[in-house]
């Protein structure tokens, strides 16, 4: 760990962060090691991608001495998104970039790839990177206005992988085609039955299954025999008032695997037999959604284990804290998943790649209190060599425990989330802080190493996150629950998330403050208009406060599907002033702190700017920190150091607590 660590620091300039007095702010600003890490086939390299100061860069090492082959950066703001080994020597990288901390890169549809030993780097296909150029020699190539992602890496073809392509369009249609991943050369190989399409390929890389929606946003999945056959329609959301979603096929390719809603409770996983389209249930929760697939090795042709065949086993359950049940328990994969949980306990396990002849496994384990740390398994010798870690500067025995909590609505519906208190503390009589999600609708709050939620713990406050209705996890029927129902029954779910923490001992009922981001932040300054006694203070970043303006400004509505979803999920223009919190600024009768970016276009800055306006009219106390350069989220250090210390200061003067002290700087 150590020498790797040596090498990546000493290849990416990673620097120490200066020291701050109560909460060391900087610990929490400070991005990862690295972002993904995975063994190449032949377990000779390893590939990780690695966050810095404006971009994310890709390195490869060579496995047995640790040393430096290769890296991979593109321009300015620009960020490696994903990365696959297509073969034992060759990378394709995807590029993307980065709309701020809270949102995934956003993908810029090219596809690169490098070897391993750093030659022959290719831009095979995109749009040509804007900015300050190319950090790589890449031979020129025409410009094209296409978006195109990996589908499948062909274990049994070294030189080809297959790509979806479509125009930058929205609502478009897409199509498949196979890539040569040393020239770029393309071929097509099949076209979408729908829009918005996603493939799944069955175990030889013929593509079976198209799913999507069109601008009406209904699902629908189609399902063809082969190449060439036509596409047959299987399901209709419309119809069956449920999406079905393939996750992969048997072995033999004589059974799918669907993730399938019910009408009522959580998703099922079932088979369909591909000669009659029998169906059967081989796995459901009573509680909770799969929240990951786990796959099996299966043998190629060349009788070596590929470990990125889609051949289903399991799945992961984020049923409180994640755990696994197997449908297949006698494979091979199954066999080692249980073993590293036995080994690791109290950690979540994921092996997150194996070499071709599945000797090796790359384990990555993590906690709520352990940001995490990945394992090179010997799977003959039974043995595990700690590789590197995420967060080197947290010490998990120091950190807080994040506890899964339930509870009833005030309609009686089941509400889950997660409580954090301050390590060492006895949990009782805290100041809390309410922190809602974002989305608000199919994401959801788990359990795992939250940032935000253990700076404010070691702040001194207790940290409840609920997974209201419109959350994703509990299935259909709980996620549409949340329809239209901003500022209604989603906001009166965090009320009784509140109230419950209450009750329970846990807050002081004079010190609680709620903070969130995006719709967080809307429901932040929603709860502190419809709860004015319940609040002693209110923290929205990056948050819509006027939902009418949804409708007109952002990205959402770029495309009918987005007019659709914002009509049939926030509901209609004319309604929404009624739950809008800027235009019930004079019912907020605590603090407010907003902040916001000028380049943010899921969340304008004039959202922000317009509640401010109308706090100040109301003559509510409102503190503001906005960044013209910044998206939705902050992304520079600097600009995330000066929010957390804001944040920390504005909860500090309302409900107790510590600050950050400013950050020491020091000359050279």
């Amino acid at each position: 760990m150590k020498v790797i660590g040596s090498v990546l620091a000493a290849a990416l300039l990673f620097s120490s962060a200066p020291l701050a007095a109560q909460v060391d702010v900087d610990r929490y600003v400070k991005k990862d090691a690295f972002d993904q890490i995975k063994l190449s086939p032949s377990g000779d390299y390893y590939a990780a991608s690695v966050p810095m100061e404006k971009q994310t860069v890709l390195v490869i090492m060579r496995r047995p001495d640790n040393k430096l082959t290769a890296t991979f950066s593109l321009g300015k703001n620009t960020h490696v998104m994903g990365f696959w080994w297509v073969n034992p020597e060759r990378v394709v990288i995807s590029a993307g970039e980065k709309l701020g901390e809270l949102e995934s890169p956003l993908s810029t549809g090219e596809l690169y790839a490098i070897n391993a030993n750093g030659g022959k780097v290719e831009f095979l296909v995109g749009q040509r990177v804007a900015g300050e150029g190319l950090g790589t020699r890449i031979q020129p190539k025409k410009v094209e206005m296409i978006a195109a992602e990996m589908i499948d890496d062909l274990p049994n073809d070294d030189k080809n992988i297959l790509i979806s392509v479509s125009p930058f369009n929205a609502d478009a249609f897409t199509r498949v085609e196979r890539m040569d991943v040393y020239s770029g050369r393309r071929t097509p190989v099949a076209r979408a039955p729908v829009r918005n399409a996603s493939f799944t390929t069955d175990n030889g890389g013929v593509v079976r299954f198209a799913h999507g929606s069109g601008t009406d946003n209904v699902n629908k999945l189609y399902y063809r025999e082969g190449d060439g056959s036509e596409w047959k329609l299987i399901n209709d959301e419309a119809v069956s008032d449920r999406i079905e979603t393939p996750v992969g096929f048997s072995q033999d390719n004589q059974q799918a695997y669907l993730r399938v809603e019910q009408t009522e409770g959580p998703d099922a996983i079932l088979t369909m037999d591909i000669a009659t389209g029998a169906r059967k249930q081989v796995l459901r929760d009573d509680n909770t959604d799969p929240s990951r697939i786990i796959f099996k090795s299966v043998a190629s042709a060349a009788g070596e284990g590929v470990a990125s065949a889609r051949v289903p086993v399991g799945a992961y359950f984020m049923d409180g804290e994640p755990r696994t049940e197997f449908f297949d328990g006698a494979s091979g994969s199954a066999r080692l998943q249980k073993s590293l949980e036995a080994a690791f306990q109290g950690q979540s396990v994921h092996v997150t790649s194996t070499t071709a002849d599945a000797r090796l496994a790359l384990v990555q384990t993590f906690s709520d209190r352990n940001p995490g740390d990945f394992y090179v398994f010997d799977t003959q010798a039974k043995k595990a060599e700690h590789l590197i870690s995420r967060r080197t500067w947290f010490d998990p025995d120091k950190m807080a425990e994040m506890r899964p909590v339930s509870f009833k609505a005030r309609d009686g519906l089941p509400l889950h989330g997660y409580l954090t208190v301050p390590h060492g503390s006895s949990g009782k009589n805290l100041p809390l802080v309410l922190m809602p999600h974002g989305g608000p609708f199919w994401q959801m709050d788990q359990w795992g190493f939250d940032g935000d939620g253990q700076m404010l713990a070691e702040a001194g406050y207790a940290v409840l996150q609920v997974n209201f209705r419109g959350s994703s996890n509990h299935g259909r029927a709980f996620t549409q629950a949340g329809a239209r129902e901003w500022g209604g029954k989603m906001q009166d779910d965090l009320t009784d998330a509140t109230r419950w923490a209450i009750q329970q001992g846990v807050a002081d009922p004079g010190l609680v403050c709620i903070f969130g981001a995006s719709y967080g932040g809307y429901a932040a300054l929603m709860g502190a208009a419809k709860e004015p006694g319940m609040y002693k203070c209110a923290a929205g970043y990056v948050g819509v406060y006027d939902l009418p303006m949804m409708h007109a400004r952002g990205d959402i509505q770029s495309g009918r599907s987005g007019e659709n979803y914002l009509r049939e999920w926030v509901g209609d223009k004319d309604q929404l002033g009624a739950v809008s919190p800027n235009r019930l600024a004079g019912q907020i009768k605590v603090p407010v702190f907003l902040a916001a970016g000028g380049e943010d276009q899921r969340a304008p800055i004039e959202h922000s700017k317009m509640m401010e306006r109308a706090l100040i009219g109301a003559g509510v106390p409102v503190e503001t920190l906005y960044y013209d350069s910044e998206g939705h989220g902050f992304y520079k250090d600097e600009h995330r150091r000066e929010f957390y210390t804001r944040l920390l200061a504005f909860l500090s003067r309302n409900i107790g607590g510590a600050t950050a002290k400013q950050a020491v700087t020091t000359t050279k």
